[in-house]
């Protein structure tokens, strides 16, 4: 009557059936369910315990009596639905965190360049997290007010999961005196910094290089993108160009 529903609900075809007939028949014991559903005995008790487990179903044990099973009320899918969704969000953030990974696996595979498209904060995030992934030290030039105007909070965790990593990085930022403060407590032995005057950096945009990519990032609000391009000769260019002007710095 309700398997469909039950379906779409997320269950399987198994566990909707089992459900179904608990739903349109009360207490049952596991037989009755294998008869009324003709369902094999095995696959009846997995789909009981596992419905048990989602707590949509209740056994009932009473002293030297078969077991018997009947559905809790039905206001218990609505909180299976909504644990579903928190589920299903939780692992598309996942899968969107190591999406650049394995695009990047794909275009080695493929041998060809990649270049992919993000927008808005999540897009920045994704990009940014990307290069904790690095088996190589990180080439940044900076915008650090930008940075600290429009994605503060997702900077701070970044910064932190990097330390924790200790993913080593070289970073580029015009000179002025609140990107001197900022950078007064950054830990030393993973950040390094160099200050460029500011008539010489006056873009708004981030660069990471770093294995074989180079990822660009736009803050500012109403215009939040972020570009990664994985080619390994843009890549020894972006990287020579930084060290060059590293060591003139």
């Amino acid at each position: 009557m309700y398997t469909q529903q039950l379906l779409n609900a997320g269950l399987s075809q198994i566990q909707a059936e089992t459900l179904n007939f608990l739903l349109g028949n009360g207490q049952a014991k596991a037989i009755d369910i294998v008869k009324g559903t003709a369902l094999a005995r095995g696959v009846v008790y997995k789909a009981l315990e596992e419905l048990l487990a989602l707590k949509l179903v209740e056994k009932i044990e009473q002293g030297g009596q078969v077991a018997r099973f009947r559905a809790e009320h039905p206001s218990k899918l609505e909180e299976f639905f909504e644990e579903r969704e928190k589920k299903v969000k939780k692992e598309k953030r996942d899968f969107l965190e190591n999406l650049p990974e394995i695009v990047s696996a794909y275009n080695l595979a493929s041998n060809k360049p990649g270049v992919k498209f993000l927008e808005g904060e999540a897009g920045i995030q994704v990009a940014l997290f990307d290069t904790l992934k690095s088996n190589t030290e990180i080439y940044t030039f900076a915008d650090v007010k930008s940075t600290n105007e429009n994605i503060k909070e997702i900077n701070d965790a970044y910064v932190k999961k990097r330390e924790q990593l200790k993913v080593k990085k070289k970073i580029i930022v015009s000179d002025s005196e609140d990107n001197r403060k900022f950078f007064e407590n950054f830990n030393s032995e993973i950040t390094q910094v160099k200050f460029i005057k500011q008539q010489y950096y006056p873009f708004k945009t981030d660069m990471q290089i770093y294995a074989n990519k180079v990822s660009y990032q736009t803050m500012e609000k109403g215009n939040q993108i972020a570009i990664i391009i994985e080619d390994k000769n843009i890549y020894q260019m972006h990287k020579l160009f930084f060290e060059y002007m590293w060591e003139t710095l």
